[in-house]
């Protein structure tokens, strides 16, 4: 138990102080491009229906926990503390929580630079940025940031908390094959559907707690903890995904500002709804996007406290389950 609480300390730490190393093998990296190979030899032997996207998912998930045991295994029979030093890199390879954060702050940071920071924005979200105006781009950054707070953090941090590095693990391969081919189009509609509902049953539970825990950090902060319930209950649905409604709508209740609003894509009008009440503010600017940037940060914090009470307090957790 002490050694898996040091590994998640370690982790958390090291990405707070170094964030998302940037380096050719990364592990999304190599994931990706391993996706890449497999969908490829799929497709060329016909395979891209279902039954193909699902053989995908296992060579995915298969290849990146085999790489991760392979390589522990061999460092194991050199020294117990190298293997260690494995798996705590590869897990605060995987946390990313600093990266989220300093998106939004290099928003805000450049927020008078519209040119800069639509460019910087197009990194985040699948819209067209360049319509957007000033207050547009606080709350796309607010959905952006609210939104992977559940498939960014939550997620990944309390599974690596649960169910150590292969949780961690399976999550992150889930989440980068979705982002890859669980897409609704001629070519994934299909070949993606394992993908796309495995990842969103993996963030399925993070979501809906996603919003006591902006709740709590609304609180904390001497915001509107009740607004976020109440936004989430009632505006959640609002989104395609059954998952990233949850937190946007409470981010939106927390601050008790209207998010969405007109969202072009490839340069036509798919959306013009807000979600949030009518009388909440939409015109948002730097104030706005700094308080969001604090409630997620509390959140973060707050998600680590929680993760490491789940390490310890709940039965069958990681390491206990292991023989």
């Amino acid at each position: 138990m002490t050694e898996h609480l040091i590994l998640i300390l370690g982790a958390c730490l090291l990405d707070a102080l170094l964030g998302d190393p940037v380096y050719p093998l990364h592990p999304i990296r190599i994931i990706g491009h391993w996706i890449l190979v497999c969908e490829r030899a799929l497709f060329a032997l016909g395979l891209k229906g279902r039954l193909g996207g699902v053989i995908h998912w296992g060579l995915v998930v298969g290849m990146a926990l085999g790489v991760w045991v392979g390589v522990r295994l061999g460092l194991a029979a050199i020294h117990p503390w190298l293997a260690w030093g494995w798996d705590l890199f590869i897990a605060y390879s995987l946390l990313c929580t600093r990266e989220l954060l300093e998106q939004g702050w290099r928003i805000l940071r450049d927020l008078d630079d519209l040119p800069a920071v639509r460019r910087r924005l197009s990194l985040l979200v699948g819209r067209d940025t360049e319509p957007l105006q000033r207050d547009g781009v606080v709350r796309a950054t607010l959905e952006s940031l609210s939104e992977n707070l559940t498939d960014g953090v939550l997620t990944p941090l309390w599974t690596l908390c649960l169910f150590g590095l292969p949780g961690l693990i399976l999550v992150k391969a889930i989440s980068t094959l979705d982002s890859m081919v669980g897409y609704k189009n001629e070519r994934y509609a299909r070949f993606g559907w394992a993908a796309a509902r495995s990842d969103d049953l993996i963030h399925w539970l993070p979501a809906r707690l996603s919003v006591p825990l902006l709740a709590l950090a609304a609180a904390l902060l001497r915001e509107h903890p009740w607004l976020a319930f109440r936004a989430a209950w009632r505006y959640h649905a609002l989104l395609p995904s059954p998952n990233s409604g949850w937190s946007e709508a409470a981010c939106a209740g927390a601050l008790r500002v209207r998010l969405i609003g007109p969202v072009w894509r490839r340069g036509r009008l798919v959306t013009a709804i807000y979600m949030g009440d009518p009388d909440w503010p939409s015109e948002l600017d730097a104030a706005d996007l700094r308080r969001g940037l604090r409630l997620i940060l509390t959140a973060c914090l707050l998600a680590v406290a929680v993760g490491l009470s789940l390490a310890v307090l709940v039965p069958g957790a990681w390491p206990h389950s292991r023989p």
